[in-house]
């Protein structure tokens, strides 16, 4: 994942060619993905989160069994969220772990991060959990003055990890300012605003 993760920071082309492979890896894993997240998988996101106005409309990017999105929707219980992965293994995982009382505003999606299925400025937050970010789709689907936080639940340790300097780069290049990085070791997390 770590050689995918850098091959895709410097040549997002190469993305259709790895797409397959990791499909079906995330596919192998669903099962048991859940035992490998540690307790402060989410902390740093958190930290993140704290002085945001509530969103009304959030879409987590890489949802994987929806760890994420679900936390998303009991922190903002007046928002839609949406979970969207390519995995449609790692999707019936999270549906199946759904609770019902999140059933009216939490919904999971098959996707490619690279290419969403959303309107332009369809969210006013956008998460990524250990995801890898294809920038040019985070600055698409964000609205205007909207927020994105990319984090990685071990930090430097996450096979998928990106460097905060890659992520600042990638996101100002496409309309991002007000950067801020919280850490709460392992995990980190940066934020961005979509100006």
């Amino acid at each position: 994942m770590r050689r995918s993760t850098s091959l895709l920071m410097r040549w997002q082309w190469v993305w259709p060619l790895l797409r397959p492979a990791l499909r079906s890896r995330f596919d192998e894993l669903a099962p048991t993905w859940e035992t490998r997240l540690g307790p402060g998988q989410l902390a740093a996101l958190e930290r993140a989160l704290d002085d945001l106005p509530a969103p009304r409309r959030v879409l987590d990017v890489g949802t994987g069994t929806g760890v994420a999105a679900k936390a998303l929707a009991r922190r903002f219980p007046e928002a839609e969220v949406v979970g969207v992965d390519l995995s449609l293994r790692m999707l019936e995982e999270a549906r199946a772990r759904l609770p019902e009382e999140l059933r009216d505003r939490v919904r999971f999606e098959v996707g490619d991060a690279a290419a969403l299925a959303y309107e332009a400025g369809a969210f006013e937050l956008v998460t990524l959990s250990s995801a890898i970010p294809f920038f040019r789709e985070l600055a698409r689907v964000i609205e205007p003055g909207g927020h994105v936080i990319i984090s990685y639940s071990l930090g430097p340790q996450t096979p998928a990890y990106v460097p905060p300097e890659t992520l600042r780069r990638g996101l100002a290049a496409r309309g991002f300012a007000e950067f801020a990085e919280f850490s709460a070791p392992p995990a980190t997390a940066l934020r961005a605003t979509r100006r």
